[in-house]
């Protein structure tokens, strides 16, 4: 248990969710916390990852930062951050958020994270700023494919409708990553499927995959969790159980976390 704070003498009282299937009615809106930045996903996915994969002081490497939504979990947990990001725009309104903070040390930078030169760049520089060589746990919520596009880049993941392309270029997200993060520690990644086509496009498993075939890691677990409170799908009666119904496929009501250690 050296890689948490966590007391096991008091493992009755704790909150952390050692299923495989989480079930999660909303989303927690305390705080910096909003539902303002389509693709963002609920706190409650980086406070049960963070707490039970890090100790306070610990740095939390996030490949996609998005609105800060694991930075913002750092801050109430003590750990401290550092997060890039292809978008500008999503760097200022999450820096904006953080001015008046001092309670940990952090560093966000807009960055191609599948670029190997720009990423090292950018990491040594906020590695050296919170005087550190290596991060003690990676996540990463990628986009899903070309579903929600969220720049107008080339090199923008949500760019890329290919999956096979979209597989490689990840690969290289997860590799430059991996070359920061300290061995024997864990990074898990956030994912879902997607439906194109008319078929499910099965997004996670390619990307689970792919990662085993590549990297020297352990697959410590494959967690469901629910999306109920997803925008439109609320309810047996909506529109899009007639549209279920009346078809042939079923509602995405879920994503997949992947948690990995990484042994080398």
């Amino acid at each position: 248990m050296k890689f948490n704070d966590l007391d096991i003498k008091k493992w009755k009282e704790s909150d952390i969710n050692v299923n495989s299937l989480w079930l999660i009615n909303e989303r927690d809106k305390r705080g910096k916390h909003s539902n303002k930045y389509h693709g963002n996903f609920i706190p409650q996915i980086p406070y049960q990852l963070i707490k039970r994969y890090t100790k306070e002081q610990d740095i939390v490497l996030d490949m996609f930062l998005g609105s800060g939504t694991t930075l913002f979990e750092c801050e109430n947990l003590k750990r401290n951050f550092i997060g890039f990001d292809i978008n500008e725009d999503i760097i200022t309104f999450v820096e904006d958020k953080m001015e008046q903070s001092n309670k940990i040390n952090f560093d966000i930078q807009n960055c191609d994270t599948s670029n190997p030169t720009d990423f090292d760049n950018k990491i040594k520089k906020s590695l050296n700023k919170l005087n550190s060589k290596r991060v003690q746990f990676v996540i990463m919520h990628p986009p899903y494919l070309d579903i929600v596009k969220f720049t107008n880049k080339n090199e923008d993941l949500s760019q890329i409708s290919d999956l096979t392309q979209f597989v490689k270029t990840f690969n290289k997200v997860v590799q430059n990553a991996l070359n920061y993060l300290e061995t024997n520690r864990y990074f898990a990644i956030v994912i879902g499927d997607v439906y194109k086509k008319g078929e499910v496009i099965p997004l996670s498993f390619y990307v689970m995959d792919a990662i085993k075939r590549n990297f020297k890691v352990k697959l410590k677990g494959i967690v469901v969790k629910n999306i109920e409170g997803n925008r439109g799908k609320l309810g047996k009666g909506g529109i899009w159980r007639y549209r279920a119904l009346k078809s042939d496929y079923y509602i995405f009501k879920h994503e997949y976390i992947l948690v990995f250690k990484k042994e080398f």
